[in-house]
């Protein structure tokens, strides 16, 4: 693997006008690590229920098809990162694929997924702390998990890896305990014994029903995109980045689909669950009480609260700052956002931005009754709308603008995921729908007035090779 020296320009980064500021050195591993933690390879313990009801039982089903949405995705970014090697994830990737203002509310969108998700995840955390530990309100974890996440970011990028790996190999001894209690469990004769419904019942499904479950499950999915705002962190190729999320999401997709298939047959009471919901959001952790008792409860209920709001948190705002810092050097968000701490090499105001929008909106949705329902579904209308104008971009970019003949990771794998990523919005909840398409018209009337006042895009210094073709262009 090719490497950059930390603190030096890429070559990727001043051909595109940008000066090399921020500090390369994340390795392939890290990266991937990064994918993982941000999607927490436990994220199905927290949505099993809804998932289930959602689905007609078919909760590993539902993960499938979101995995498929999101691998289409996953190639477009690796097209998309080899083409343009930069931070700004699909902000960058559509602007200089389509067009500055497309770019702009396409950034606009996944904001929906990276200011609110840091948020989402705090709440989460918060609460499912508070039922652990009562005596403790809500607020008091909330603050808790904001102030310690952000020291961690503030103090380095390598910091923040280091921490990552930890995380990542506690949740998988989590996950590993649920996974031998609940097949031991199953074999001792408990639950509903193994049986293979959760993938396909007759009597539930539905194409329908599915992309409507599909459209929750791919919230344990989003953040493998976040790999693609370190790209200026990167030591490797811009390969490395595409690559890695590609891994990232095939490794927890397996995972997915497994735990929830174990869960789905450990449901105690399947019926009641697919009239009634989860309410509580408590039946995975119901279902590990079923096989293991008690204990299995508390261990993946409190496994949940640290990896939702400490570790996939934790990447989150790291994410979400570095989005920030790109959007401002454009000019196309206020210019303080835009500084880098001299001595750790992160977007420090970015960081404590990120930081302060999760305290304030978060302490405020604690008195709200169904303010983390609200939350969540702007995040994955957002972060979809963003992945489907982002496989749009690629077989604009490549097949129209440079005439690629790769018709399959340019053309059919770009348009397969717009596809099915329409699918999904369209058999979304009604209020989800709402506050999205709201949010996108007034992204598209900053858009207008960025583009009016001349501020619409960031710096354009035209590079071409021997041949007469942007540099850019060349993808292999």
């Amino acid at each position: 693997m090719s490497t950059t020296p930390a603190g030096t320009a890429s070559p990727g980064i001043e051909q595109f006008g940008y000066t090399q500021e921020l500090k390369r050195t994340l390795t392939f591993s890290d990266l991937m690590i990064y994918g993982l933690i941000f999607m927490v390879p436990i994220a199905p313990f927290a949505i099993f229920g809804g998932v289930f009801h959602d689905s007609g039982g078919m909760a590993p089903l539902a993960y499938i098809v979101a995995l498929f949405a999101m691998m289409f995705s996953a190639n477009s970014y690796a097209q998309m990162a080899q083409a343009f090697p930069m931070s700004g994830s699909v902000y960058t990737y559509v602007g200089r694929g389509i067009g500055k203002p497309v770019g702009f509310v396409a950034g606009w969108m996944i904001l929906l997924d990276y200011l609110l998700i840091p948020c989402l995840l705090y709440l989460a955390a918060a609460i499912a702390m508070n039922g652990i530990i009562p005596d403790l309100p809500v607020w008091v974890w909330l603050v808790a998990f904001v102030v310690l996440n952000t020291v961690i970011n503030y103090m380095g990028i390598q910091f923040t890896a280091k921490v990552n790996k930890i995380m990542l190999v506690l949740e998988l001894v989590v996950l590993a305990i649920f996974l031998v209690v609940g097949l031991v469990a199953l074999a001792q004769g408990k639950g509903r014994g193994f049986s293979f419904d959760a993938f396909f019942n007759s009597s539930t499904f539905s194409l329908p029903l599915l992309f409507g479950a599909a459209s929750i499950a791919v919230l344990s999915f989003l953040g493998f995109d976040g790999i693609s705002t370190l790209a200026e962190e990167n030591s490797g190729s811009s390969k490395s980045l595409g690559r890695s999320m590609i891994a990232a999401l095939a490794m927890v997709g397996v995972l997915f689909v497994v735990q929830t298939w174990v869960a789905s047959m450990l449901v105690e009471d399947p019926a009641g669950l697919l009239e009634n919901g989860d309410p509580a959001g408590t039946a995975f952790y119901e279902a590990a009480a079923n096989a293991g008792g008690p204990f299995m409860f508390v261990l993946t209920a409190a496994a949940t609260a640290v990896a939702w709001g400490f570790a996939n948190a934790l990447v989150a705002q790291a994410a979400t700052s570095r989005l920030l810092f790109a959007m401002a050097r454009d000019r196309q968000l206020p210019r303080f956002l835009s500084k880098i701490s001299a001595k750790h090499r992160v977007p420090v105001n970015a960081t404590f931005v990120v930081a302060i929008i999760s305290l304030v909106l978060g302490i405020y949705l604690t008195i709200l009754p169904d303010g983390l329902v609200a939350i969540s579904a702007l995040v994955n209308f957002g972060a979809l709308t963003a992945f489907l104008v982002l496989n749009v971009a690629v077989i604009w970019w490549f097949i129209f603008k440079l005439k690629s003949r790769r018709w399959f990771v340019h053309l059919v794998f770009p348009l397969a995921g717009v596809l099915i990523l329409a699918s999904v919005i369209y058999n979304a909840r009604t209020g989800a729908q709402l506050l999205g398409l709201l949010w996108l018209v007034v992204g598209i009337a900053v858009a207008a007035v960025l583009y009016k006042t001349g501020r619409m895009g960031g710096r354009e210094v035209p590079v071409t090779t021997a041949a007469g073709e942007p540099e850019a262009v060349e993808v292999k």
